[in-house]
């Protein structure tokens, strides 16, 4: 069974950086993670040890205009 839970938003750069320190801080705990996706919360188990990846994107078009984007992504089996 796979579940699979999405939610985007657009947000000021003060309130993206307060969601990422709220999971920075559910990370910090011990035991289960809280991840809020909209208006669900998702009940976690990450290891002691999680994967990370981070993906770095800079485009440049003439008809669109720049665009730069960061992905990151943390992994593990429960």
């Amino acid at each position: 069974m796979a579940d699979k839970t999405y939610h985007e938003e657009k947000l000021t750069r003060e309130e993206a950086a307060a969601r990422l320190q709220a999971l920075a801080d559910e990370l910090l705990k011990e035991g289960d993670v809280d991840v809020q996706a909209g208006n669900k919360r998702v009940r976690l188990h990450p290891k002691s040890s999680v994967g990370y990846e981070i993906n770095v994107r800079e485009r440049s078009s003439v008809l669109r205009g720049s665009r730069e984007s960061v992905t990151i992504k943390l992994d593990w089996k429960p």
